[in-house]
C-alpha cells in the first residue's frame, strides 16, 4: 500500500467539504419549503432561482470532493444541527420572517466554511488549491443569495410588524450590493451561467490539472518522505480517474470517437497503471525513482493532450449540454465509489 498525502490536515479539509455539502443539501430543502409559504410572486421567483443555483452548486461540491480525492462524512455536530434545523423549519414555531432569517444565516455559514477551506488549502498544498478551485462558484453564489435574502427580510419584517408593504426600493439596494460582490469575485463568477453543473470536459480537465500539479511538486522536492507521499497521491488519483473513465466515459464516446482512438486511450491507461505499479516498488530515495516518474509524467501528458483535443472535440460535437453534464454526474459517482474501494474514506471523529 503506497503512502499518500491523506494526513491530518487533508482529512480535516475533507470533513469540512462533506459538512458544506450536507449544509448545501439542507439549503435546497429549506427553499423548497419556503415556496409552500404563499410568497409574493417576485419573492417566489427569487427563491426558485436560488434553488436552480443551489442544485447546480451541489453538483459542483460533488465535483470538488471527488476531485479532492478523499471521501468523508460530515462532522457529528453538523449532522445534529441539520436534523434540528430541518425539524424547526418544517414546524410552525417560526414565523416566515424568522425562517428566512435562519436561512440567511445558513447561507453565511456555508460561505464562511468555503472561505476557510480556501485559506486552509494555501497552507496544505498546491494540488489542494487546484482541486477545490470550483468552490469559488459556490462561495460567490451563496454570498449573492445572502444579499438578496436581506432584501426579502426587509420586506417580510416590515410586513410582519406593520401589516404594510415595505419600500420596494429595497431591491435596488440589493442589486447594488450584488454588483459589489461580483466586482470582488471577478472571473470566478458563474451565477449568470445556464449550466446546471460542470460538464464532463470540465471535470476531466480538473483531474488533469491536479495530477500535473502533483507531478511538479514531487519533482521539485528533495525530501524522500514527501516524494513518497506525493507519489502516493498521484497513484490514487490516476487510478481512480482511469478506472472511472474506463467505466463511464470511454464506452460512451466510442461510437463517435472511433474504435481505434478509444482503444488507444484504454491502452495508454493500461501502460500508465503498469508504470505506477513499477514505481511503487522503487525506493523514493533511489536515483531512478524520479527518472521513472518523469517518464510517467510524459506519458500522462501525451494522454491528456489527446483527451483534451480530439476526444473533447468529439464530445462537444456529439453530446448535448445536458448529456455532457449527465456524463459528468456518472463519472463523479463512479470515481467516488472507486475512491472508497481504494481506502480514501475519512470519518469524522467529532
Amino acid at each position: 500500500m503506497v503512502a499518500s498525502l491523506d494526513d491530518t490536515k487533508r482529512n480535516a479539509i475533507a470533513v469540512k467539504l462533506a459538512s458544506i455539502k450536507a449544509l448545501q443539501q439542507l439549503v435546497i430543502e429549506n427553499e423548497q419549503l419556503l415556496l409552500k409559504e404563499g410568497l409574493d410572486s417576485e419573492i417566489a421567483d427569487r427563491i426558485r432561482n436560488f434553488i436552480k443555483d443551489d442544485e447546480k452548486n451541489l453538483g459542483v461540491l460533488e465535483t470538488v470532493i471527488t476531485q479532492y480525492g478523499i471521501q468523508a462524512e460530515p462532522k457529528k455536530n453538523v449532522t445534529e444541527f441539520i436534523e434540528k434545523a430541518r425539524e424547526l423549519f418544517k414546524g410552525s414555531e417560526l414565523s416566515l420572517y424568522e425562517k428566512v432569517s435562519q436561512h440567511e444565516l445558513l447561507k453565511h455559514q456555508i460561505v464562511m466554511s468555503g472561505l476557510i477551506v480556501h485559506k486552509a488549502a494555501q497552507k496544505v498544498g498546491a494540488d489542494v488549491i487546484v482541486a477545490i478551485g470550483p468552490l469559488n462558484t459556490v462561495n460567490f453564489e451563496n454570498r449573492a443569495h445572502q444579499e438578496q435574502l436581506k432584501g426579502i427580510l426587509e420586506i417580510l419584517g416590515v410586513r410582519e410588524l406593520t401589516g404594510q408593504d415595505a419600500d420596494q426600493g429595497i431591491w435596488a439596494r440589493v442589486q447594488d450590493a450584488l454588483a459589489a460582490v461580483s466586482g470582488v469575485v471577478g472571473s470566478a463568477v458563474t451565477q449568470n451561467s445556464d449550466k446546471k453543473d460542470l460538464n464532463i470536459q470540465d471535470v476531466i480537465r480538473l483531474d488533469h490539472n491536479k495530477v500535473n500539479t502533483l507531478f511538479t511538486e514531487l519533482l521539485q522536492s528533495n525530501d524522500p518522505q514527501k516524494i513518497q507521499e506525493y507519489f502516493g497521491q498521484i497513484y490514487k488519483d490516476l487510478t481512480a480517474h482511469a478506472e472511472a473513465e474506463e467505466e463511464v466515459v470511454y464506452p460512451r464516446v466510442r461510437s463517435f470517437y472511433g474504435q481505434d482512438n478509444t482503444q488507444e486511450l484504454y491502452d495508454e491507461q493500461a501502460d500508465m497503471k503498469r508504470r505506477l505499479d513499477q514505481i511503487k516498488s522503487i525506493s523514493p530515495s533511489a536515483p531512478e525513482f524520479k527518472d521513472r516518474v518523469k517518464e510517467l509524467m510524459d506519458i500522462v501528458g501525451d494522454h491528456v493532450r489527446q483527451e483534451e483535443s480530439t476526444m473533447f472535440a468529439g464530445i462537444r460535437n456529439n453530446l448535448s449540454t445536458e448529456q455532457s453534464e449527465q456524463l459528468a454526474t456518472e463519472f463523479k459517482a463512479a470515481k467516488a465509489r472507486i475512491q472508497e474501494r481504494l481506502g480514501v474514506v475519512t470519518e469524522s471523529k467529532i
